[in-house]
């Protein structure tokens, strides 16, 4: 069977098409990108209502640790659960299923009646942040036009980000309009709105053309591509698809696939992204920003103002991952990203080992925002580069067939990390004080810069079914290492 149509890249259409984006791609990217949207609030709004909480759910320190990362817990099993049933049930049903979760969850957790409840509802809601991480991402890389899938996947992590800066202000506007200890009940059940809005909108979207022709729907396949392609692409796609999904092996997709050598390579890379993401810590400071800042002399009103400088540092930072996933590689943009955060990184830790804490007594102010410039830094290289580039990479770099579930067990992978690390870092912040911390973060993320140098591919314009046969064909030889097959750059022909 010829391989033309994946090896050359010099099509008028196509990963190269200068077409403009069909309007209902957009439409679709919008509306599930509210799991994005919702995944981001539900994560970020328990920061302000643990503030409120706390008395009338009698929560201890150990109980206020279990409500915050219970969240995580869930969402590493709903990775693991949604990208199991992805290749049986369709991405879009998926998607309808987890908005009702997300209902469920909000509501439960807004009306809990004591702690147990509590953390019961936030596993539930947990299930549906990580269905969704693990869903929407592939959902809409499937559903993209090849030239336009950076700016489009990508706009899940800028909607995630937005998630967690609208909680920030809606904490503080809870707080300032009613204040009180139902205050919480308030910020926790407002997440019920954009679940409705996913699920409503989700009942018009089609599911991708790549699961249509994967059952055997192709009639249903052409349909979406006309929906969502230049007239002149249609036909190269469909193609394409078609005679990827005929080398495969067509039976139920299982992990035990995993037993083929480049399979386990590229399921192990995949793992490796997903992962690295977290061990920068970036979640220590998305949970933990306001304990730090007062660690370094912040009081409580500039430690929260500090937190929601994060959250918009945030969203601008991920306008220019959007814009940088235009016009650098992947692989660039992945080592940019961790070579940045590291940096970072070690550049806090030095402020806070080397300053002195105090000055004549007092608080060394300069110091304290010396550290919370570490953090816009670090955040600008996470959110600017590393976050987009991590979703983007993990929805392209997977085999159509095997999509769901690998992505489904790497997306675990990557929420046990950050469940384990948001757990410890307050013990290791006791242990070892904040410049220590940072060090070994600093430590974990020259190891990821390693990781990010040997295994991470190129893989921009290029379509999936390329993407596919490309690493299938360098994972497979024996001759070359992989790292050097996979860090080559793109030509006109691989």
């Amino acid at each position: 069977m010829s391989r033309e149509p994946y090896l050359t890249l010099n099509k008028a259409s196509g990963p190269n098409s200068t077409t403009r984006t069909e309007p209902f791609v957009k439409v679709i990217a919008v509306v599930a990108t509210l799991g994005g949207l919702l995944f981001g609030y539900d994560t970020g709004v328990i920061s302000g209502a643990l503030l409120f909480m706390g008395p009338e759910l009698n929560l201890t320190p150990f109980t206020t640790g279990l409500v915050t990362s219970s969240l995580l817990f869930g969402a590493a099993f709903g990775a693991l659960i949604s990208g199991h049933f992805a290749a049986a049930a369709g991405r879009k049903k998926i998607i309808l299923v987890l908005a009702i979760i997300f209902a469920i969850g909000a509501l439960g957790t807004s009306m809990a009646p004591d702690v147990e409840w509590m953390i019961f509802f936030r596993l539930v809601l947990g299930v549906a942040v990580g269905g969704a991480a693990a869903t929407v991402p592939v959902y809409i890389a499937e559903i993209a036009p090849a030239n336009r899938r950076g700016q489009l996947v990508t706009l899940q992590e800028l909607m995630i980000v937005s998630g967690q800066m609208l909680a920030y202000i809606s904490n503080a506007g809870f707080n300032a309009a009613w204040g009180g200890e139902t205050t919480w009940r308030w910020m926790l059940a407002v997440a019920t709105l954009p679940a409705v809005l996913l699920f409503f909108g989700m009942m018009f979207m089609p599911d991708t053309p790549r699961w249509y022709a994967m059952k055997g729907r192709l009639a249903e396949a052409r349909k979406v591509l006309e929906r969502t392609r230049a007239r002149q692409d249609v036909e190269w796609e469909l193609t394409e698809i078609e005679e990827t999904l005929a080398e495969e092996e067509q039976q139920r997709p299982r992990l035990r696939e995993l037993r083929k050598p480049w399979l386990f390579k590229l399921f192990f890379i995949g793992m490796g992204i997903a992962v690295i993401q977290q061990l920068t810590g970036v979640n220590t400071i998305m949970y933990y920003a306001p304990t730090m800042l007062k660690a370094v002399g912040m009081d409580d009103s500039a430690a929260l103002f500090a937190t929601i400088a994060n959250g918009a540092i945030s969203v601008l930072m991920t306008f220019v991952g959007i814009w940088l996933l235009g016009k650098i590689g992947r692989r660039t943009m992945t080592m940019l990203g961790q070579f940045g955060c590291t940096a970072c990184l070690v550049f806090i830790g030095a402020v806070t080992f080397f300053m002195p804490e105090t000055i004549n007594g007092e608080p060394d102010m300069l110091r304290s925002y010396m550290v919370l410039l570490g953090m816009l830094m670090f955040l600008s290289f996470q959110q600017g580069a590393l976050s987009p580039v991590t979703w983007l990479l993990l929805s392209e770099i997977f085999p159509t067939r095997l999509r769901g579930i690998f992505m489904g067990g790497a997306v675990f992978a990557m929420w046990i990390a950050n469940f384990l690390i948001s757990l410890m870092f307050p013990v290791l912040l006791a242990s070892v004080g904040l410049a220590g911390a940072f060090f070994i973060f600093a430590l974990v993320g020259i190891a990821g810069a390693i990781f990010v140098i040997k295994c991470v591919p190129e893989t921009r314009n290029r379509s999936l079914e390329q993407i596919e046969h490309y690493l299938h064909e360098t994972l497979s030889r024996d001759a070359a290492p992989a790292h050097e097959a996979l860090g080559r750059p793109l030509n006109k022909t691989s």
